[in-house]
């Protein structure tokens, strides 16, 4: 059903969280594959990747170079991209798979992006507060998540891997008539 897509940069401890909070909805049948592609040269998420049991893709360039190539690698017909560090709160199995099934009925293209939630045990700071206003202005931020459909993420254009800010071209692209602001949060360490 499901491919999610983390381009990490070979930092264990935030794969791993958000790789534990992908568990149950690979347990739930929702995830059909996690694919890690890495942007640096050392084995760390290699074997993270291996002990998870996701597939591994070694890439070399950009973050937008590498969410692309995830893309292209991915098997299901809807993608999930994800940073390292993210954590999905406990209903987002359900609301994805209403909001997939949803989209599927209407056939309408609609992408899904996940609420925006602090970590509970950091110390809120200025930057915080700059990153709420540039969400309240400019919409979400490609840290929130994005769950779209394959055929909807190619019709776009998906991620360019040459382009500046390609993540947030891409929710630019999508424009607010297609996005759906989920009710799941998504916490970013």
């Amino acid at each position: 059903m499901l491919s999610v897509i983390i381009p990490t940069d070979g930092i264990e401890r935030t794969a791993v969280a958000t790789l534990a909070a992908l568990v149950p909805g690979a347990a739930a049948g929702v995830i059909r594959e996690v694919l890690l592609v890495d942007r640096t040269n050392t084995d760390i998420m290699e074997r993270v990747a291996d002990v998870a049991g996701c597939r591994f893709l070694r890439f070399e360039g950009t973050r937008a170079a590498a969410l692309a190539a995830g893309a292209r690698q991915a098997r299901s017909p809807w993608l999930m991209f994800l940073h390292p560090g993210a954590v999905l709160d406990a209903g987002w199995i359900e609301e994805t798979t209403q909001f997939i099934q949803m989209v599927a009925a209407s056939g309408k293209d609609r992408a899904g992006i996940f609420r925006y939630a602090r970590a509970p045990y950091s110390d809120p700071g200025l930057r915080d507060g700059l990153k709420f206003v540039a969400r309240m202005i400019a919409g979400p931020s490609a840290e929130q998540g994005l769950l779209i459909a394959r055929e909807h993420y190619e019709r776009i254009g998906g991620y360019r891997p040459d382009a500046r800010r390609s993540e947030a071209r891409l929710l630019r692209r999508l424009g607010r008539s297609s996005r759906t602001m989920l009710r799941s949060r998504i916490m970013v360490a």
